[in-house]
């Protein structure tokens, strides 16, 4: 798995607008010049949230993805949801859960349901 390359063609889509022209334009062409497994291509074309996050993928970055792709932001956490379901527990990164329940997913919230927190501006 190339995590890293995920988040850097991420990170750059992000912040890069003629990348995103171009990534509306041909996905997968896009994805091309990234050293990234088939599935990891799959999931940044469809796009899809909850592999994206089984995979690793920081939700700082992933939320910025979500919102490119319009997904509202209480559709963005159930998809991340629906990944751990779907996919099974966060594989690696910031993100990979260990030991106990976490392991197994009774239940447990992955993520915050309430909205996020307000943007508060430097003085």
């Amino acid at each position: 798995m190339s995590l890293y390359a995920v988040q850097k063609f991420l990170f750059e889509l992000n912040r890069n607008e003629a990348r995103q022209q171009a990534y509306l334009a041909d996905r997968l062409g896009e994805l091309r010049s990234y050293d990234l497994t088939d599935e990891e291509t799959r999931a940044l074309a469809e796009p899809d949230i909850g592999l994206l996050y089984h995979l690793g993928v920081n939700g700082q970055i992933l939320m910025h993805f979500a919102a490119f792709h319009q997904i509202e932001w209480a559709d963005y956490l159930q998809r991340m949801r629906d990944g751990i379901t779907t996919y099974g527990p966060v594989r690696e990164g910031v993100y990979a859960m260990t030991g106990d329940v976490m392991t197994e997913h009774r239940g447990v919230d992955v993520a915050p349901s309430a909205a996020p927190p307000p943007i508060v501006k430097a003085r």
